[in-house]
């Protein structure tokens, strides 16, 4: 399987955080949840669709991704 060759589980994916695109691979039921949303707006408006990186791009700084998605495990 493809996704568990690259390092992402089924159910997961990855995405690129912060100036130093800091790879985080996160469950996709995030992808619902309202604060989540927010930050891929921010990517879309910051990024738009065609981005050369490849990937999913979160423009945020690291320590509030991980304050976020912290707060989106309980």
């Amino acid at each position: 399987m493809a996704s568990a060759i690259a390092g992402v589980p089924k159910g997961h994916l990855a995405v690129y955080v912060g100036e130093k695109h800091k790879r985080f691979v996160i469950p996709i039921s995030y992808l619902n949840h309202p604060l989540f949303k927010d930050l891929l707006d921010w990517a879309e408006e910051e990024f738009g669709f065609n981005h050369p990186m490849g990937g999913l791009t979160i423009p945020c700084n690291e320590n509030y991704f991980i304050t976020l998605t912290s707060s989106l495990n309980q």
